[in-house]
């Protein structure tokens, strides 16, 4: 299938993606990603090694469009989970509410 990236077309084949990244140790997910096999690979690491191209070039928005096209699953950037310190912080920090009162 031919998709475009970075500006530049590309003839990729589902099995050809596959051997690729046979062998390479997925680099931790800090965006978005794509199953590859049983692995979760990062979509710009994927897209750095299947068109040998510097991962600045293109977005992970590109390559993750091309590899749905080629059938595979895809998942946005995980949304950060926020620790109960950091709800507590955020919560001490707020301005008071306009009805407290601390001579009551």
């Amino acid at each position: 299938m031919r998709v475009v990236i970075a500006r530049f077309p590309f003839d990729l084949i589902k099995t050809e993606v596959q051997d690729a990244m046979k062998g390479i140790k997925p680099e931790p997910i800090t965006g978005e990603s794509v199953q590859i096999g049983t692995r979760h690979y990062p979509v710009k690491q994927v897209g750095e090694i299947i068109t040998r191209q510097d991962r600045r070039d293109f977005s992970a928005g590109e390559v993750t469009r091309a590899l749905t096209r080629l059938g595979f699953t895809c998942r946005s950037a995980a949304p950060v989970a926020r620790t109960p310190l950091e709800e507590a912080s955020d919560l001490l920090q707020a301005p008071a509410s306009p009805d407290w009162n601390p001579e009551s």
